[in-house]
């Protein structure tokens, strides 16, 4: 893979994960407090699913953007997605059918993460052949 289709896939995960924070707090915050009730999860514990995620997105998009330990920050970015894919389908199986592809579109985001891994891991391998 060209290097700047790496680095431009990188960032455009790292705009995903930051723009999805600042959604779930600035953007349409009390939807994200309805569905977290639909499963349950209620008042200051819900409140906290919410900051937590979004510091958590937040710090997953300034990671990519940093280019440090990329395969830890891809591993670590595809482990939250399961989470986050897991637990909606918990509290509501139906955003599998959203027309805009609320969980849909994580599956083509993992295999993004797994082909940059791989890329990464390539990439460190050369580093570490011997010249």
């Amino acid at each position: 893979m060209h290097p700047i289709l790496f680095t431009s896939a990188r960032l455009s995960l790292a705009f995903l994960w930051i723009t999805t924070a600042y959604a779930s707090v600035f953007g349409d915050y009390n939807f994200g407090i309805t569905v977290l009730a639909s499963g349950g999860i209620t008042g200051l514990f819900a409140k906290l699913c919410i900051f937590g995620g979004a510091a958590l997105d937040m710090v997953i998009g300034l990671w990519l953007l940093t280019g440090i330990k990329v395969k830890a920050c891809l591993l670590t970015q595809a482990l939250v997605m399961i989470a986050y894919s897991l637990l909606l389908t918990w509290i509501d199986a139906s955003f599998w059918n959203n027309p805009f592809g609320s969980l849909t579109k994580n599956i083509p985001l993992l295999f993004l993460i797994a082909i940059l891994y791989e890329q990464a891991n390539l990439k460190s391998k050369n580093k570490k052949a011997p010249r």
